[in-house]
């Protein structure tokens, strides 16, 4: 993590799949705190960026883009297994994101902004950020949010969470964790963060 600036402080959030970081991140809008969420703004350039669409369509030795925007179940399965792909598609389109991120950054006027990332870790995302929060949550309901939402199968769901950072190599590397379990409230905790980072800048 950088250096803990006083003026625009960014606060990271992260947590494997099924965590719950939206509805995290829908609580810090509603104290006034706005919210960049890597993977959509990934999807948007994947599917907009003539360079990077070139760039996709070379790494995969085919076009993945015949129905006129990137078939992502088709890219998932060609990199999934695939680290070198994979790592070249990362790098292609992270760096981007990264400076969209930036330059968003610099338009807000709030004490302080978040970037919301799966693999803010993995993507080295966690350089540009002052603070971490990691949200985790049991497993079985983790599981059940994205069969629910994503309709995946059990099996797919379990690739993916151990194709995932674990949440104890997360929790090592952030400053917050925020534990969204149905038997938890996460409000208080959410409240905390945002005194604790408002104090920070105040101090």
């Amino acid at each position: 993590m950088k250096n803990d600036g006083r003026q625009g402080m960014k606060l990271g959030i992260t947590g494997g799949i099924g965590s719950g970081k939206t509805s995290v991140c829908r609580v810090f809008g509603v104290l006034g705190i706005p919210v960049f969420s890597a993977d959509p703004e990934a999807q948007a350039i994947m599917n907009h960026d003539e360079s990077i669409i070139s760039g996709i369509n070379g790494i995969a030795g085919k076009d993945l883009y015949s129905e006129g925007r990137l078939d992502k179940e088709e890219l998932a399965i060609l990199i999934f297994n695939d680290p070198v792909k994979l790592s070249k598609v990362n790098s292609l389109v992270h760096p981007v994101v990264f400076q969209h991120f930036k330059k968003w950054a610099e338009m807000q006027t709030t004490p302080y902004v978040i970037m919301e990332a799966a693999i803010l870790f993995e993507s080295g995302a966690s350089s540009l950020v002052d603070r971490v929060a990691t949200v985790i949550a049991p497993i079985e309901e983790r599981i059940s949010r994205v069969i629910q939402g994503n309709k995946l199968s059990r099996e797919q769901v379990m690739d993916r969470i151990r194709n995932q950072m674990d949440d104890e190599a997360r929790i090592k590397m952030s400053d917050y964790i925020i534990n969204n379990s149905e038997n938890e409230m996460i409000i208080p905790v959410i409240l905390g963060i945002h005194e604790d980072i408002l104090n920070h800048l105040n101090s």
